[in-house]
């Protein structure tokens, strides 16, 4: 049994309490309130922090252990290289103060297995395994035959998952589920790291879309939608998508319309300025694709929180290394666009577990009954929001009740996951 006291508790959803108590027994909270009601328990490990709060979840993530964001690494980097990487990864995630990750393309549901067996330390993944996209589109390697494509599929490398016509995108979605996916996802429109496709067309007709989206929901899974342009925003929302990934050229009616479907947006913005920083290290073609939109982008993200649609943090990192940990940019930069404080942590936290729809574990909220993921800050992020995205400013990590960060911790990469 664990108890936590802080300056202030920021329970992800509801009002700050200052003076504030998490208990945790077991895997779960037991209370999580004002200090002077907390109760007293004997046989206690007791902490003392400036700010307790759950968990964060990144929740557009990509394991995919590779050097470089262009896809080509996909297809060029041994399999056990990119995933001892991925587990890096994750790791690393982890001690950011993510204690969730939604991962929507690549090999985060293998590692889930690792983690879960207590192989590799590392956040709940929540994988999706490849994703959806038809012949030419996104998630194709339009420089590789396409025997070779289908060959990397099958190896299970993630991302590249071509399906064309209703009967072919309704067992791509089996094929997800049977190496565990826990989420489907497509992409609905072109992208800016693939070679011929344009992000503002769209990809799959409507009957595709349905059919991936109904036999999901057959096994009660959400589906995330790449989406840059509105042709392919509209059509995702009206067939039922759960979240709208990136959502890069909103306009108004459309912000309506899902805010009538009750669709969620990960705008991933973290991405959008990581790419462009990348200028002369990534092929030429595919910086300009992005900086073509990028101005679009923020101001759909500006939209998106006028409008009140709900958002989950998603920082979109593809390649290995050093951007990972960084990922709580993200939650600063809706501050930036024109959340408040208190909503953009909301976004980090309560938020996330919505875009897994009827799958969402109890999980982002410090109340009593809900997964015992919490993290301690060393100063107020209500107060200082750039603090989330700093590793260094998360000085303790829980992960179901586990204690697996400790102030000024030097761990390695694989550290033991016994109880604290």
């Amino acid at each position: 049994m664990k108890r936590i006291d802080a300056d202030i508790l920021i329970p992800g959803q509801g009002t700050p309490v200052p003076n504030g108590t998490v208990i945790i027994e077991g895997t779960s909270i037991s209370y999580a309130g004002p200090t002077a009601e907390a109760p007293s328990l004997p046989h206690i490990d007791s902490y003392r922090v400036p700010t307790v709060m759950p968990g964060m979840w990144d929740c557009h993530a990509h394991f995919f252990g590779t050097e470089g964001a262009d896809l080509t690494y996909l297809a060029t980097t041994p399999t056990p290289v990119s995933a001892v990487r991925a587990a890096r990864d994750a790791h690393t995630l982890l001690m950011a103060g993510f204690t969730s990750a939604r991962e929507m393309g690549g090999i985060g549901v293998y590692l889930t297995r690792l983690i879960e067996e207590g192989t590799i330390v590392g956040p709940n993944i929540y994988g999706a395994g490849g994703a959806l996209g038809p012949t030419g589109g996104h998630s194709d390697i339009h420089w590789m035959p396409e025997s070779w494509r289908d060959d990397l599929a099958a190896s299970g490398k993630g991302w590249v998952t071509v399906c064309d016509g209703v009967e072919a995108c309704i067992k791509a979605v089996r094929q997800q589920l049977r190496i565990g996916a826990q989420i489907i996802k497509i992409n609905a429109t072109g992208g800016t790291m693939s070679m011929f496709d344009n992000p503002n067309h769209r990809q799959f007709n409507d009957a595709e879309l349905r059919a991936i989206v109904n036999e999901a929901a057959l096994a009660e899974l959400a589906v995330g939608a790449h989406c840059h342009g509105v042709s392919g925003i509209v059509a995702a929302a009206k067939a039922g998508v759960t979240t709208i990934e990136h959502n890069s050229m909103m306009d108004e009616p459309t912000a309506e319309l899902l805010l009538e479907m009750g669709t969620m947006v990960v705008p991933t913005r973290h991405a959008v300025d990581f790419i462009l920083s990348l200028k002369g290290q990534i092929p030429n073609e595919f910086w300009e694709a992005e900086a073509a939109f990028a101005e679009k982008h923020w101001r759909s993200l500006e939209l998106a929180i006028e409008a009140g649609i709900p958002i989950a943090v998603g920082a979109d990192i593809m390649q290995s290394g050093d951007p990972w940990g960084t990922n709580g940019k993200e939650v600063a930069t809706f501050v930036e666009a024109g959340m408040t404080h208190l909503e953009a942590i909301e976004a980090a936290t309560a938020n996330g577990p919505l875009t897994l729809g009827p799958r969402a574990p109890q999980s982002g909220i410090l109340k009593e009954g809900y997964d015992a993921d919490v993290i301690a800050i060393d100063t107020n992020p209500l107060k200082d929001i750039t603090a989330l995205g700093n590793p260094q400013r998360v000085t303790m990590v829980w992960k179901g009740g586990n204690l697996v960060k400790e102030p000024e911790q030097h761990s390695p990469v694989f550290p033991s996951m016994a109880p604290a």
